[in-house]
């Protein structure tokens, strides 16, 4: 006897995967408050402005970085979110209450420094488990939290060996859970891979972002490493002699850079001088002394006829090509002067009939003794009229 096929369908255990929504992202989403408010911050070390007037919304788990040069202000200003530099003028808010005036051990907020810090005679776990016994947390609690804490860094086995038992990545993990245990609404790292080899470091980039995904962490990163910042972050704030040079998500610091010294900051850039002679709403045409080619840029600039302005395109954009382009735009002829090879792609250094070298990245998909470019060989460079950034200062 045959049965027939049950009408109903069959009940699924726990709960149904659905779509993911497009969600507006909270810093475009006017409806969403800021969860980290800094409102018109000043620093002064005496005369000197080390934070100048400085205003920024940070966003309910966000891993926000604080990028820029040394003596730019980035430290300063986590030191002040931390509590331990007071304001010259301003306010910090911090989930709605102002934390402007709170010392250090009365704000949510916890910081990993750059040395680790760690207690030499304290074994990891006592070195992670110290901030609770501070708050006098119970101590069957103390000792769930840490194991939760080793294993999250995946420090089991270490538990009891002392800091210098401990490689760098060791401590720096140790560092990290001790941050963590108290589950601050706030978490402030003083450029956390900065004593790492680079192999390491670029492994435990994405493990300190699983870590605070996890956890649901809002975090804010100093560094001024350009590549630590760009794969690790939701957003990037530039700063530059105490202000804010420029804040956004790190494909808009990258692709569409303000200023020159933003361009000029993250990543290798070409930049050219030249006036534009044509201009609306789908294009702009700039003409510069520095190429013997008109550069046509396909989105527009709303900047008057004759401007001086700065065009930016970053190497990786630009084509090195033997044949000889046919577009009246966009393309330069050149010879290769210098060659650096980094593995992955290479970099070609072309100087130009006016004496100005041009970078242009490529892939190595070949050896390098299959490469099909050399030293003095005259070639000619071309780029998409998108890949042009308009510069006005």
């Amino acid at each position: 006897m045959n049965q027939s096929k049950p009408n109903k369908k069959p009940q699924l255990r726990g709960q149904k995967l659905k779509k993911p929504k497009v969600e507006i992202d909270p810093w475009n989403n006017p409806e969403i408050e800021p969860y980290i408010q800094i409102q018109n911050i000043s620093k002064f070390y005496g005369n000197y402005p080390a934070l100048k007037d400085l205003s920024l919304d940070i966003y309910k788990e966000e891993f926000f970085s604080l990028l820029g040069q040394s003596g730019c202000g980035k430290t300063t200003l986590l030191r002040i979110l931390a509590g331990f530099e007071e304001v010259s003028s301003g306010r910090i808010l911090i989930d709605g209450i102002d934390m402007t005036n709170y010392p250090p051990h009365e704000r949510p907020v916890n910081m990993m420094f750059q040395s680790y810090a760690l207690f030499p005679h304290m074994t990891v776990e006592q070195n992670i488990a110290f901030g609770l016994r501070q708050e006098h947390v119970a101590s069957r609690e103390i000792k769930r939290r840490t194991e939760e804490a080793l294993e999250l860094v995946q420090m089991e086995q270490f538990a009891k060996r002392k800091p210098y038992q401990l490689s760098g990545g060791q401590r720096q993990r140790v560092a990290l859970a001790r941050s963590i245990v108290k589950r601050p609404k706030l978490l402030l790292l003083d450029e956390p891979l900065a004593a790492l080899d680079r192999k390491l470091r670029e492994e435990t980039q994405f493990e300190l972002v699983n870590i605070q995904e996890e956890l649901g962490l809002t975090t804010i990163m100093v560094t001024h490493d350009q590549e630590e910042a760009m794969t690790m972050s939701t957003r990037i704030s530039v700063l530059d002699e105490g202000h804010i040079a420029q804040t956004g998500t790190p494909t808009e610091i990258y692709e569409f850079p303000h200023t020159r010294y933003i361009a000029d900051f993250i990543g290798l850039i070409n930049m050219f001088e030249g006036r534009i002679i044509e201009q609306d709403q789908d294009h702009v045409l700039v003409q510069s002394e520095e190429l013997d080619t008109e550069l046509y840029i396909n989105h527009g600039a709303m900047t008057p006829i004759d401007t001086t302005v700065t065009v930016a395109i970053r190497p990786e954009k630009i084509l090195i090509r033997k044949d000889i382009p046919t577009s009246p735009h966009n393309c330069v002829r050149g010879v290769v002067t210098e060659i650096a090879y980094l593995g992955d792609v290479s970099i070609y250094y072309i100087e130009v009939p006016s004496g100005k070298t041009i970078m242009a990245t490529s892939t190595n998909l070949r050896r390098i003794s299959e490469q099909r470019l050399t030293w003095d060989e005259e070639v000619y460079l071309t780029w998409q009229p998108s890949s042009g950034v308009i510069l006005l200062s």
